[in-house]
């Protein structure tokens, strides 16, 4: 069992409010990764979305501060600087297709390793994610409030209820302006 799932599934904050830099305080750069793999699963698997976003911030502090201040692969030697980043995996964080960019990067951390460069791309990855995860939630609740559901119509311009006042559309010939 991860030790981070307790962090984030506990009701009883001495547990929910640990620190993650005391949770991972003592890892070796193996164990660490094998958190990351489990974190990641969870955060897939997770129907909570307190739960996922929270996975997603540990996964984003994880490879962004924990492992290259760290500095070990999963065989104990010294964590590369640098790296292969697929291309693909880029294009995806570029288009905001998180999920997938985070598949690539996983997928070419099983095959050449870990590597600093890789984290930091990984880290973006799972930043940007959390975020967006959360913007959609807020999204989705504010289109199930009645009142707000002008804002999501889409239509003709006239259906808006957002009108100018007459006064702004007349030209002022003296002033030169609207």
């Amino acid at each position: 069992m991860s030790r981070l799932f307790s962090i984030i599934t506990s009701d009883d904050p001495a547990v929910r409010d640990r620190s993650l830099d005391a949770a991972v305080r003592g890892l070796s750069g193996p164990e660490l990764l094998d958190e990351c793999r489990r974190l990641d699963q969870f955060r897939r698997d997770c129907p909570n979305l307190y739960q996922r976003v929270r996975s997603l911030f540990f996964l984003y502090a994880i490879h962004r501060f924990h492992l290259p201040a760290l500095g070990q692969t999963p065989t104990g030697a010294a964590l590369p600087e640098s790296g292969k980043i697929p291309f693909s995996g880029y294009e995806h964080l570029l288009n905001r297709r998180f999920p997938e960019a985070i598949d690539t990067f996983l997928a070419e951390q099983q095959k050449q390793g870990s590597s600093i460069a890789l984290s930091s791309a990984l880290a973006e990855a799972y930043h940007r994610l959390a975020f967006q995860t959360l913007a959609d939630q807020v999204r989705r609740s504010v289109r199930t409030v009645r009142g707000n559901q002008w804002m999501f119509r889409t239509g003709h311009p006239a259906d808006l209820p957002l009108r100018l006042r007459s006064e702004l559309l007349q030209a002022d010939r003296d002033a030169m302006r609207y």
